[in-house]
Protein backbone atom coordinates (compact mmCIF):
# COMPACT_ATOMS: atom_id res chain seq x y z
CA UNK A 1 0.00 0.00 0.00
CA UNK A 2 3.14 2.18 1.16
CA UNK A 3 4.72 1.41 -2.57
CA UNK A 4 1.63 2.97 -4.54
CA UNK A 5 1.35 5.70 -2.79
CA UNK A 6 5.30 6.17 -3.30
CA UNK A 7 4.58 5.35 -6.94
CA UNK A 8 1.86 7.92 -7.34
CA UNK A 9 3.61 10.89 -5.57
CA UNK A 10 6.60 10.11 -7.91
CA UNK A 11 4.24 10.19 -11.13
CA UNK A 12 2.90 13.62 -9.46
CA UNK A 13 6.15 14.98 -9.78
CA UNK A 14 7.41 13.59 -13.04
CA UNK A 15 3.87 15.72 -14.66
CA UNK A 16 5.15 18.57 -12.63
CA UNK A 17 8.54 18.93 -14.05
CA UNK A 18 7.32 18.41 -18.04
CA UNK A 19 4.75 20.80 -17.63
CA UNK A 20 7.27 23.76 -16.41
CA UNK A 21 9.79 22.66 -19.21
CA UNK A 22 6.78 23.11 -21.60
CA UNK A 23 6.21 26.38 -20.13
CA UNK A 24 9.89 27.52 -19.98
CA UNK A 25 10.13 25.97 -23.55
CA UNK A 26 7.46 28.32 -24.48
CA UNK A 27 8.69 31.36 -23.20
CA UNK A 28 11.64 31.20 -24.71
CA UNK A 29 10.05 30.62 -28.28
CA UNK A 30 8.31 33.54 -27.85
CA UNK A 31 11.54 35.95 -26.75
CA UNK A 32 12.91 34.44 -29.42
CA UNK A 33 10.34 35.56 -31.92
CA UNK A 34 9.76 39.18 -30.09
CA UNK A 35 11.79 42.05 -32.34
CA UNK A 36 14.61 43.55 -30.62
CA UNK A 37 14.30 46.79 -29.09
CA UNK A 38 16.19 49.58 -30.87
CA UNK A 39 18.53 52.36 -28.77
CA UNK A 40 16.14 55.84 -28.87
CA UNK A 41 17.42 58.71 -30.25
CA UNK A 42 16.22 62.56 -30.29
CA UNK A 43 14.13 63.68 -33.40
CA UNK A 44 15.21 65.63 -35.79
CA UNK A 45 11.84 67.61 -35.69
CA UNK A 46 9.60 71.24 -35.65
CA UNK A 47 10.77 71.49 -31.67
CA UNK A 48 13.87 73.19 -30.41
CA UNK A 49 15.93 71.43 -28.08
CA UNK A 50 17.93 72.16 -25.49
CA UNK A 51 21.24 70.35 -25.37
CA UNK A 52 23.42 71.38 -22.58
CA UNK A 53 23.03 74.15 -19.67
CA UNK A 54 24.97 74.18 -16.12
CA UNK A 55 21.92 75.55 -14.57
CA UNK A 56 18.23 75.13 -15.15
CA UNK A 57 15.60 76.63 -13.24
CA UNK A 58 12.06 77.35 -13.17
CA UNK A 59 10.19 80.55 -11.74
CA UNK A 60 6.47 79.66 -11.57
CA UNK A 61 5.54 83.08 -9.35
CA UNK A 62 8.19 85.80 -11.21
CA UNK A 63 7.80 87.26 -14.32
CA UNK A 64 8.34 84.53 -16.78
CA UNK A 65 6.84 81.37 -15.44
CA UNK A 66 6.24 79.51 -19.03
CA UNK A 67 10.36 79.85 -19.17
CA UNK A 68 13.33 77.68 -18.22
CA UNK A 69 15.70 80.05 -16.80
CA UNK A 70 19.11 78.53 -18.73
CA UNK A 71 23.02 79.79 -17.85
CA UNK A 72 26.63 78.67 -18.44
CA UNK A 73 27.42 77.09 -21.71
CA UNK A 74 23.88 77.32 -22.87
CA UNK A 75 23.17 75.24 -26.37
CA UNK A 76 20.11 74.40 -28.74
CA UNK A 77 19.24 72.72 -31.70
CA UNK A 78 16.96 73.08 -34.07
CA UNK A 79 16.24 71.62 -37.32
CA UNK A 80 20.37 71.82 -38.35
CA UNK A 81 21.39 74.79 -36.84
CA UNK A 82 23.10 75.10 -33.55
CA UNK A 83 22.61 77.91 -31.24
CA UNK A 84 24.84 78.88 -28.00
CA UNK A 85 24.72 81.60 -25.57
CA UNK A 86 26.00 82.73 -22.22
CA UNK A 87 21.62 82.59 -20.60
CA UNK A 88 18.66 81.99 -22.84
CA UNK A 89 14.58 81.54 -21.42
CA UNK A 90 13.58 78.67 -23.21
CA UNK A 91 10.01 78.49 -24.09
CA UNK A 92 9.18 74.86 -24.61
CA UNK A 93 5.59 75.33 -25.20
CA UNK A 94 5.88 78.07 -27.80
CA UNK A 95 8.97 76.67 -29.01
CA UNK A 96 11.17 79.59 -28.88
CA UNK A 97 14.15 80.79 -26.95
CA UNK A 98 15.20 84.44 -26.25
CA UNK A 99 19.16 83.90 -25.96
CA UNK A 100 21.32 86.54 -24.17
CA UNK A 101 25.53 86.96 -23.74
CA UNK A 102 28.14 85.82 -26.67
CA UNK A 103 25.05 84.54 -28.66
CA UNK A 104 26.40 82.45 -31.58
CA UNK A 105 24.20 81.00 -34.38
CA UNK A 106 25.35 78.46 -36.84
CA UNK A 107 23.87 76.68 -39.96
CA UNK A 108 25.99 74.52 -41.92
CA UNK A 109 29.76 74.86 -42.81
CA UNK A 110 28.71 78.24 -44.45
CA UNK A 111 26.47 80.43 -42.28
CA UNK A 112 27.50 81.84 -38.99
CA UNK A 113 26.00 84.75 -36.69
CA UNK A 114 27.04 86.41 -33.44
CA UNK A 115 25.49 89.08 -31.45
CA UNK A 116 24.51 90.47 -28.36
CA UNK A 117 20.93 89.37 -27.89
CA UNK A 118 18.69 87.34 -30.14
CA UNK A 119 15.12 86.08 -30.16
CA UNK A 120 14.59 82.34 -31.97
CA UNK A 121 11.14 81.16 -33.27
CA UNK A 122 11.11 77.91 -34.04
CA UNK A 123 7.79 77.83 -35.18
CA UNK A 124 8.13 80.21 -37.68
CA UNK A 125 12.08 79.69 -38.10
CA UNK A 126 12.70 83.13 -38.19
CA UNK A 127 15.48 85.17 -35.64
CA UNK A 128 15.62 88.38 -34.30
CA UNK A 129 19.33 89.41 -33.86
CA UNK A 130 20.30 93.07 -31.99
CA UNK A 131 23.20 94.69 -30.63
CA UNK A 132 26.79 93.86 -32.45
CA UNK A 133 25.35 91.63 -35.21
CA UNK A 134 27.63 90.20 -37.41
CA UNK A 135 26.88 87.61 -40.03
CA UNK A 136 29.45 85.39 -41.78
CA UNK A 137 28.23 83.59 -45.35
CA UNK A 138 31.12 82.18 -47.39
CA UNK A 139 33.54 85.16 -47.84
CA UNK A 140 31.14 87.67 -47.20
CA UNK A 141 30.43 89.64 -44.29
CA UNK A 142 27.15 91.58 -42.68
CA UNK A 143 27.54 94.38 -39.98
CA UNK A 144 24.20 95.93 -38.60
CA UNK A 145 23.08 96.23 -35.32
CA UNK A 146 19.16 94.89 -35.84
CA UNK A 147 19.00 91.96 -38.60
CA UNK A 148 15.80 89.75 -39.12
CA UNK A 149 17.46 85.98 -40.19
CA UNK A 150 14.48 84.18 -41.93
CA UNK A 151 15.02 80.69 -42.39
CA UNK A 152 12.69 79.72 -44.66
CA UNK A 153 13.42 82.11 -47.06
CA UNK A 154 16.94 82.10 -46.37
CA UNK A 155 16.97 85.85 -46.14
CA UNK A 156 18.76 88.69 -43.64
CA UNK A 157 16.97 91.68 -43.19
CA UNK A 158 18.52 94.61 -41.67
CA UNK A 159 17.04 98.04 -41.28
CA UNK A 160 18.91 99.88 -38.69
CA UNK A 161 22.34 100.50 -41.18
CA UNK A 162 24.20 97.93 -42.24
CA UNK A 163 27.62 97.19 -43.88
CA UNK A 164 28.37 94.19 -46.16
CA UNK A 165 32.05 93.57 -46.84
CA UNK A 166 33.07 91.19 -49.79
CA UNK A 167 36.64 91.28 -50.83
CA UNK A 168 37.75 94.64 -51.86
CA UNK A 169 34.15 95.47 -51.82
CA UNK A 170 32.56 98.05 -49.30
CA UNK A 171 28.65 98.66 -49.04
CA UNK A 172 26.58 100.55 -47.19
CA UNK A 173 23.10 101.87 -46.51
CA UNK A 174 20.33 102.55 -44.06
CA UNK A 175 18.23 99.28 -44.68
CA UNK A 176 19.14 95.96 -47.08
CA UNK A 177 18.40 92.67 -47.27
CA UNK A 178 20.91 89.57 -48.44
CA UNK A 179 19.56 85.92 -49.65
CA UNK A 180 22.12 82.95 -48.40
CA UNK A 181 20.67 80.82 -51.12
CA UNK A 182 21.01 83.28 -53.94
CA UNK A 183 23.62 85.26 -52.99
CA UNK A 184 21.74 88.52 -54.16
CA UNK A 185 21.55 91.83 -51.86
CA UNK A 186 19.11 94.56 -51.84
CA UNK A 187 20.31 98.01 -50.25
CA UNK A 188 18.05 100.86 -50.05
CA UNK A 189 18.39 104.38 -48.48
CA UNK A 190 22.03 106.50 -48.45
CA UNK A 191 23.59 103.62 -50.59
CA UNK A 192 27.48 103.77 -50.61
CA UNK A 193 29.76 100.80 -52.63
CA UNK A 194 33.51 101.53 -52.12
CA UNK A 195 35.22 98.91 -54.72
CA UNK A 196 39.15 100.17 -54.46
CA UNK A 197 39.20 103.80 -55.43
CA UNK A 198 35.89 103.75 -57.08
CA UNK A 199 33.04 105.11 -54.74
CA UNK A 200 29.40 104.79 -56.16
CA UNK A 201 26.44 106.48 -54.60
CA UNK A 202 23.18 105.93 -55.09
CA UNK A 203 19.65 105.43 -53.24
CA UNK A 204 18.62 101.96 -54.68
CA UNK A 205 21.04 99.28 -55.56
CA UNK A 206 21.24 95.07 -56.38
CA UNK A 207 24.38 92.89 -55.55
CA UNK A 208 24.82 90.06 -57.05
CA UNK A 209 28.05 88.34 -54.90
CA UNK A 210 29.13 85.74 -57.10
CA UNK A 211 29.67 88.10 -60.27
CA UNK A 212 30.37 91.00 -58.02
CA UNK A 213 28.34 93.63 -60.14
CA UNK A 214 25.94 96.48 -58.72
CA UNK A 215 22.75 97.25 -60.19
CA UNK A 216 22.00 100.73 -59.36
CA UNK A 217 18.21 101.93 -59.62
CA UNK A 218 17.36 105.89 -59.27
CA UNK A 219 19.85 108.47 -59.54
CA UNK A 220 23.31 107.55 -59.13
CA UNK A 221 26.99 108.65 -59.23
CA UNK A 222 29.81 106.93 -59.43
CA UNK A 223 33.25 108.59 -58.60
CA UNK A 224 36.47 106.90 -59.89
CA UNK A 225 39.98 106.56 -58.52
CA UNK A 226 41.44 108.47 -61.76
CA UNK A 227 38.82 111.54 -60.79
CA UNK A 228 36.08 110.28 -63.40
CA UNK A 229 32.29 110.51 -62.70
CA UNK A 230 29.58 108.52 -64.00
CA UNK A 231 25.88 109.71 -63.60
CA UNK A 232 22.88 107.15 -64.17
CA UNK A 233 19.62 106.30 -63.28
CA UNK A 234 20.13 102.23 -64.45
CA UNK A 235 23.62 101.02 -64.35
CA UNK A 236 25.62 97.34 -64.10
CA UNK A 237 29.15 97.95 -62.60
CA UNK A 238 31.40 94.74 -62.38
CA UNK A 239 33.61 95.62 -59.67
CA UNK A 240 35.98 93.11 -60.55
CA UNK A 241 36.41 94.52 -64.13
CA UNK A 242 35.42 97.78 -63.59
CA UNK A 243 33.09 97.40 -66.22
CA UNK A 244 29.82 99.41 -66.33
CA UNK A 245 26.83 99.27 -68.38
CA UNK A 246 24.74 102.01 -67.74
CA UNK A 247 21.01 102.84 -69.42
CA UNK A 248 18.27 105.41 -69.45
CA UNK A 249 20.35 108.47 -71.01
CA UNK A 250 23.90 107.99 -68.57
CA UNK A 251 26.55 110.59 -68.55
CA UNK A 252 30.69 110.30 -68.49
CA UNK A 253 32.70 112.96 -67.38
CA UNK A 254 36.81 113.40 -67.14
CA UNK A 255 37.85 116.35 -66.16
CA UNK A 256 36.35 118.77 -69.48
CA UNK A 257 34.92 116.05 -71.15
CA UNK A 258 31.87 114.69 -70.93
CA UNK A 259 29.86 111.25 -72.74
CA UNK A 260 26.21 111.48 -72.71
CA UNK A 261 24.09 108.69 -74.11
CA UNK A 262 21.14 106.40 -74.49
CA UNK A 263 23.25 103.74 -73.69
CA UNK A 264 26.90 103.80 -72.69
CA UNK A 265 29.60 100.89 -71.41
CA UNK A 266 32.98 101.44 -69.94
CA UNK A 267 35.72 99.47 -69.83
CA UNK A 268 39.01 100.04 -67.23
CA UNK A 269 40.92 100.66 -69.98
CA UNK A 270 39.10 104.40 -70.54
CA UNK A 271 37.21 103.04 -73.68
CA UNK A 272 33.81 104.39 -73.45
CA UNK A 273 31.11 103.20 -75.76
CA UNK A 274 28.27 105.29 -76.87
CA UNK A 275 24.80 104.30 -78.24
CA UNK A 276 21.92 106.31 -79.37
CA UNK A 277 21.75 110.03 -79.23
CA UNK A 278 25.52 110.39 -78.27
CA UNK A 279 26.69 113.93 -77.06
CA UNK A 280 30.60 114.23 -77.03
CA UNK A 281 31.54 117.45 -75.10
CA UNK A 282 34.83 118.85 -74.61
CA UNK A 283 34.41 122.29 -72.86
CA UNK A 284 37.96 123.19 -72.71
CA UNK A 285 37.98 123.42 -76.58
CA UNK A 286 34.82 124.27 -76.74
CA UNK A 287 33.51 121.98 -79.31
CA UNK A 288 31.10 119.07 -79.24
CA UNK A 289 29.69 115.81 -81.11
CA UNK A 290 26.58 114.19 -81.48
CA UNK A 291 26.24 111.15 -82.90
CA UNK A 292 24.36 107.75 -82.60
CA UNK A 293 27.11 105.25 -82.36
CA UNK A 294 30.71 106.79 -80.25
CA UNK A 295 33.84 104.86 -79.25
CA UNK A 296 36.60 106.68 -77.31
CA UNK A 297 39.70 105.89 -75.11
CA UNK A 298 40.07 108.58 -72.65
CA UNK A 299 43.67 107.07 -71.84
CA UNK A 300 45.04 107.20 -75.37
CA UNK A 301 42.40 109.32 -76.96
CA UNK A 302 41.30 107.82 -79.98
CA UNK A 303 38.04 108.12 -81.21
CA UNK A 304 35.63 106.72 -84.02
CA UNK A 305 31.78 108.26 -84.14
CA UNK A 306 29.80 107.01 -87.04
CA UNK A 307 25.58 106.78 -87.75
CA UNK A 308 24.70 110.60 -88.94
CA UNK A 309 27.69 112.08 -86.77
CA UNK A 310 27.97 116.14 -86.23
CA UNK A 311 30.77 118.41 -85.05
CA UNK A 312 30.05 121.49 -83.78
CA UNK A 313 32.77 124.25 -82.97
CA UNK A 314 31.21 126.76 -80.47
CA UNK A 315 34.39 128.95 -79.48
CA UNK A 316 33.40 131.94 -81.86
CA UNK A 317 29.98 133.79 -81.29
CA UNK A 318 28.49 131.67 -84.27
CA UNK A 319 28.82 128.14 -84.03
CA UNK A 320 30.61 125.71 -86.70
CA UNK A 321 28.68 122.58 -87.85
CA UNK A 322 30.08 120.00 -89.47
CA UNK A 323 28.74 116.94 -90.42
CA UNK A 324 30.00 113.09 -92.44
CA UNK A 325 29.41 109.95 -92.30
CA UNK A 326 32.11 108.63 -90.36
CA UNK A 327 34.61 111.12 -88.00
CA UNK A 328 37.68 109.68 -86.45
CA UNK A 329 40.03 111.64 -83.64
CA UNK A 330 43.41 110.16 -82.76
CA UNK A 331 45.79 111.72 -80.37
CA UNK A 332 49.78 111.99 -80.04
CA UNK A 333 52.03 112.59 -77.07
CA UNK A 334 49.07 112.44 -74.68
CA UNK A 335 49.44 114.13 -71.01
CA UNK A 336 52.32 115.89 -72.43
CA UNK A 337 53.32 119.73 -73.05
CA UNK A 338 53.61 118.19 -77.11
CA UNK A 339 49.84 116.72 -77.22
CA UNK A 340 48.15 117.02 -80.50
CA UNK A 341 45.42 115.46 -82.05
CA UNK A 342 44.47 114.57 -85.33
CA UNK A 343 40.60 114.56 -86.48
CA UNK A 344 39.16 112.71 -89.62
CA UNK A 345 35.86 113.41 -91.17
CA UNK A 346 35.02 110.79 -94.19
CA UNK A 347 32.98 110.92 -96.74
CA UNK A 348 30.86 113.81 -97.79
CA UNK A 349 31.97 116.42 -95.65
CA UNK A 350 29.53 119.20 -95.55
CA UNK A 351 30.08 122.37 -92.69
CA UNK A 352 28.35 125.23 -92.08
CA UNK A 353 28.60 128.47 -90.16
CA UNK A 354 26.93 131.72 -90.66
CA UNK A 355 29.74 133.31 -92.11
CA UNK A 356 31.20 130.32 -93.69
CA UNK A 357 30.48 127.08 -95.57
CA UNK A 358 32.72 123.93 -97.07
CA UNK A 359 31.60 120.54 -99.05
CA UNK A 360 34.48 118.22 -99.73
CA UNK A 361 34.67 114.04 -99.33
CA UNK A 362 37.65 114.45 -96.85
CA UNK A 363 38.84 116.36 -94.17
CA UNK A 364 42.14 116.04 -91.66
CA UNK A 365 42.27 118.68 -88.73
CA UNK A 366 45.52 118.55 -87.04
CA UNK A 367 45.94 120.37 -83.97
CA UNK A 368 49.88 120.49 -84.17
CA UNK A 369 49.72 123.37 -86.61
CA UNK A 370 46.18 124.34 -86.53
CA UNK A 371 45.72 123.22 -90.14
CA UNK A 372 42.77 122.24 -91.64
CA UNK A 373 43.17 120.12 -94.96
CA UNK A 374 40.09 119.32 -97.35
CA UNK A 375 40.48 116.53 -100.20
CA UNK A 376 38.69 115.77 -103.70
CA UNK A 377 36.89 118.90 -105.01
CA UNK A 378 36.48 120.74 -101.80
CA UNK A 379 34.89 124.47 -102.09
CA UNK A 380 34.44 127.22 -99.53
CA UNK A 381 32.19 129.80 -99.86
CA UNK A 382 32.80 133.21 -97.55
CA UNK A 383 30.08 136.06 -98.55
CA UNK A 384 29.73 136.02 -101.74
CA UNK A 385 33.25 134.51 -102.70
CA UNK A 386 33.54 130.97 -103.73
CA UNK A 387 37.01 129.33 -104.01
CA UNK A 388 37.95 125.35 -104.96
CA UNK A 389 40.64 123.71 -106.39
CA UNK A 390 42.40 119.98 -105.85
CA UNK A 391 43.20 120.41 -102.15
CA UNK A 392 42.42 123.47 -99.66
CA UNK A 393 44.67 123.89 -96.49
CA UNK A 394 43.23 125.86 -93.60
CA UNK A 395 45.04 127.23 -90.93
CA UNK A 396 43.69 128.62 -88.19
CA UNK A 397 44.33 131.15 -85.38
CA UNK A 398 42.71 130.08 -82.42
CA UNK A 399 38.57 129.45 -84.04
CA UNK A 400 39.90 132.49 -86.67
CA UNK A 401 41.26 131.72 -90.10
CA UNK A 402 44.64 132.78 -90.37
CA UNK A 403 45.52 131.41 -94.21
CA UNK A 404 43.94 129.75 -96.58
CA UNK A 405 46.42 127.78 -98.95
CA UNK A 406 44.58 125.88 -102.36
CA UNK A 407 46.64 123.53 -104.02
CA UNK A 408 46.35 122.54 -107.79
CA UNK A 409 43.06 124.28 -110.67
CA UNK A 410 42.81 127.11 -107.80
CA UNK A 411 39.78 128.86 -108.56
CA UNK A 412 38.67 132.19 -106.37
CA UNK A 413 35.14 133.47 -107.72
CA UNK A 414 33.18 136.83 -106.18
CA UNK A 415 29.64 137.38 -107.19
CA UNK A 416 28.63 140.74 -107.92
CA UNK A 417 25.83 142.94 -106.27
CA UNK A 418 23.72 142.28 -109.26
CA UNK A 419 24.31 138.27 -109.46
CA UNK A 420 25.32 138.56 -113.09
CA UNK A 421 28.64 139.26 -113.52
CA UNK A 422 31.66 137.36 -111.41
CA UNK A 423 35.33 138.76 -110.61
CA UNK A 424 37.40 135.43 -111.11
CA UNK A 425 40.59 134.24 -110.36
CA UNK A 426 42.65 130.82 -111.38
CA UNK A 427 46.18 129.43 -111.44
CA UNK A 428 47.73 126.70 -109.76
CA UNK A 429 47.95 127.53 -106.38
CA UNK A 430 46.72 130.52 -104.55
CA UNK A 431 47.20 131.52 -100.63
CA UNK A 432 45.13 134.14 -98.73
CA UNK A 433 45.80 135.96 -95.90
CA UNK A 434 43.35 136.96 -92.93
CA UNK A 435 43.50 139.45 -90.19
CA UNK A 436 40.31 139.05 -87.77
CA UNK A 437 38.29 136.73 -90.27
CA UNK A 438 39.13 139.30 -93.24
CA UNK A 439 40.77 138.69 -96.36
CA UNK A 440 43.71 141.16 -96.45
CA UNK A 441 45.36 139.63 -99.45
CA UNK A 442 45.59 137.21 -101.78
CA UNK A 443 48.60 135.49 -104.25
CA UNK A 444 48.00 133.55 -107.04
CA UNK A 445 51.15 131.88 -108.65
CA UNK A 446 51.67 130.23 -111.68
CA UNK A 447 49.34 130.21 -114.99
CA UNK A 448 47.26 133.21 -113.43
CA UNK A 449 44.05 134.23 -115.22
CA UNK A 450 41.56 136.49 -114.38
CA UNK A 451 38.93 138.62 -114.71
CA UNK A 452 38.12 141.87 -112.95
CA UNK A 453 34.93 144.21 -113.10
CA UNK A 454 35.46 148.01 -112.93
CA UNK A 455 33.39 150.31 -111.22
CA UNK A 456 31.82 153.52 -110.73
CA UNK A 457 33.13 155.14 -107.80
CA UNK A 458 29.64 157.31 -107.63
CA UNK A 459 27.04 154.86 -108.06
CA UNK A 460 29.31 151.48 -107.87
CA UNK A 461 28.22 150.69 -111.64
CA UNK A 462 30.01 148.44 -114.47
CA UNK A 463 32.66 150.29 -116.39
CA UNK A 464 34.21 147.46 -118.04
CA UNK A 465 36.31 144.62 -117.66
CA UNK A 466 39.76 143.85 -116.93
CA UNK A 467 41.37 140.54 -118.31
CA UNK A 468 44.99 140.03 -116.81
CA UNK A 469 47.50 136.71 -117.74
CA UNK A 470 50.69 136.84 -115.36
CA UNK A 471 52.96 134.56 -113.89
CA UNK A 472 52.48 135.98 -110.02
CA UNK A 473 49.72 138.47 -108.41
CA UNK A 474 49.01 139.54 -105.03
CA UNK A 475 45.61 141.56 -104.31
CA UNK A 476 45.76 143.53 -101.32
CA UNK A 477 42.16 144.21 -99.82
CA UNK A 478 41.01 147.51 -97.78
CA UNK A 479 37.88 147.71 -95.67
CA UNK A 480 34.91 146.56 -96.74
CA UNK A 481 36.48 143.91 -98.56
CA UNK A 482 37.35 146.44 -100.98
CA UNK A 483 39.91 146.05 -103.88
CA UNK A 484 42.61 148.18 -102.09
CA UNK A 485 45.94 147.74 -104.59
CA UNK A 486 47.18 144.98 -106.65
CA UNK A 487 51.20 144.07 -107.36
CA UNK A 488 52.27 141.37 -110.63
CA UNK A 489 55.34 141.21 -112.73
CA UNK A 490 55.26 140.41 -115.88
CA UNK A 491 51.70 140.67 -117.66
CA UNK A 492 49.41 141.17 -120.63
CA UNK A 493 46.17 142.37 -119.92
CA UNK A 494 43.12 143.82 -122.03
CA UNK A 495 40.58 146.11 -120.54
CA UNK A 496 36.78 146.06 -122.76
CA UNK A 497 34.46 148.60 -121.85
CA UNK A 498 31.44 147.05 -120.28
CA UNK A 499 29.31 147.30 -123.73
CA UNK A 500 32.21 145.79 -125.74
CA UNK A 501 33.00 142.90 -123.87
CA UNK A 502 33.03 139.86 -126.36
CA UNK A 503 30.20 136.89 -125.14
CA UNK A 504 33.39 134.29 -124.36
CA UNK A 505 35.43 136.58 -122.29
CA UNK A 506 32.89 136.95 -119.56
CA UNK A 507 33.59 133.76 -117.68
CA UNK A 508 37.21 132.05 -117.77
CA UNK A 509 37.57 128.60 -119.19
CA UNK A 510 37.30 126.66 -115.62
CA UNK A 511 34.56 128.73 -114.01
CA UNK A 512 31.61 126.92 -111.97
CA UNK A 513 29.75 128.43 -109.70
CA UNK A 514 28.24 125.28 -106.71
CA UNK A 515 25.58 128.14 -105.40
CA UNK A 516 23.19 124.99 -105.34
CA UNK A 517 25.83 122.75 -103.68
CA UNK A 518 26.29 125.43 -100.96
CA UNK A 519 24.71 124.53 -96.89
CA UNK A 520 22.29 126.59 -96.80
CA UNK A 521 21.99 126.39 -92.90
CA UNK A 522 22.95 123.90 -90.78
CA UNK A 523 20.41 121.39 -91.10
CA UNK A 524 21.38 121.45 -94.55
CA UNK A 525 24.36 119.55 -93.68
CA UNK A 526 22.86 116.39 -93.54
CA UNK A 527 21.76 116.34 -97.44
CA UNK A 528 24.88 115.41 -99.50
CA UNK A 529 24.51 117.73 -102.87
CA UNK A 530 28.02 116.66 -104.82
CA UNK A 531 29.16 118.32 -107.96
CA UNK A 532 27.07 117.65 -111.18
CA UNK A 533 28.18 114.98 -113.71
CA UNK A 534 31.03 117.14 -115.71
CA UNK A 535 31.56 119.49 -113.12
CA UNK A 536 34.36 117.71 -111.53
CA UNK A 537 37.59 119.16 -111.24
CA UNK A 538 40.22 116.90 -114.16
CA UNK A 539 42.70 114.70 -112.83
CA UNK A 540 45.94 116.22 -113.93
CA UNK A 541 49.06 113.49 -113.71
CA UNK A 542 51.91 114.76 -112.57
CA UNK A 543 54.89 115.15 -115.03
CA UNK A 544 57.02 112.25 -114.86
CA UNK A 545 60.60 112.53 -115.58
CA UNK A 546 62.33 110.92 -119.05
CA UNK A 547 63.32 107.57 -118.78
CA UNK A 548 67.19 107.22 -118.45
CA UNK A 549 69.22 103.80 -119.68
CA UNK A 550 72.90 103.16 -119.76
CA UNK A 551 72.04 100.37 -122.35
CA UNK A 552 71.94 100.17 -125.99
CA UNK A 553 68.96 100.13 -127.99
CA UNK A 554 67.90 96.85 -129.32
CA UNK A 555 68.52 97.95 -132.48
CA UNK A 556 72.46 98.32 -132.51
CA UNK A 557 72.88 95.41 -130.09
CA UNK A 558 70.47 92.85 -131.66
CA UNK A 559 71.97 90.19 -133.80
CA UNK A 560 70.24 88.81 -137.09
CA UNK A 561 68.82 85.83 -136.41
CA UNK A 562 69.77 82.17 -138.14
CA UNK A 563 67.18 80.82 -140.30
CA UNK A 564 65.86 77.70 -139.48
CA UNK A 565 68.25 74.63 -139.89
CA UNK A 566 71.19 75.86 -138.95
CA UNK A 567 72.34 77.67 -142.45
CA UNK A 568 73.43 81.52 -142.51
CA UNK A 569 71.63 82.68 -144.94
CA UNK A 570 73.20 83.90 -148.07
CA UNK A 571 72.90 87.46 -149.67
CA UNK A 572 70.80 87.62 -152.69
CA UNK A 573 72.42 87.94 -156.02
CA UNK A 574 71.49 91.59 -158.04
Amino acid sequence: MINKHSDNIKNGHRISIILILCLFGFCLVQAMQAPKKRSKKRPDGDRVYLLHADELRYDMFGSNPDAQIVKGKVSFAHQGGHLTCDSAYFYQASNSVKAFGHVHYRQGDTLSLTCERADYDGQMQMMHARKNVVLHHRRQTLRTDSLDFDRLYNMANFFDGGTLIDGKDRLVSDWGEYHTQTREAKFVYNVKLRSGKDVVTTDTLYYDVPTSTAHMVGPSKIVSGSGGIVHTEDGYYDTRTDKAKLFGRSTIIDKEKSITGDSLYYKKNGESTGYGNVVFVDKKNKNSLTCNYLRYNQKTGTGFATRNPVAMDFSKKDTLWMHSDTMRIYTFHINTDSVYRKVHAYPKVRAYRADVQAVCDSLVFNSKDSCMTMYKDPITWNGNRQLLGEEIRVYMNDSTIRMAHVIGQALSIEQMPDSVHYNQITSKEMKSFFEAGEVKMTEAIANVQTIYYMTNDRDSSLVGLNYLETDTMRMYMGAQRKLDKIWTNKFTSTLYPITQIPPAQYKLPNFAWFEDIRPKDKNDIFVWKGKGKGSELKAIKRHEAPLQTLKKSDAVTQQPKEPAGGDKEKPKEK
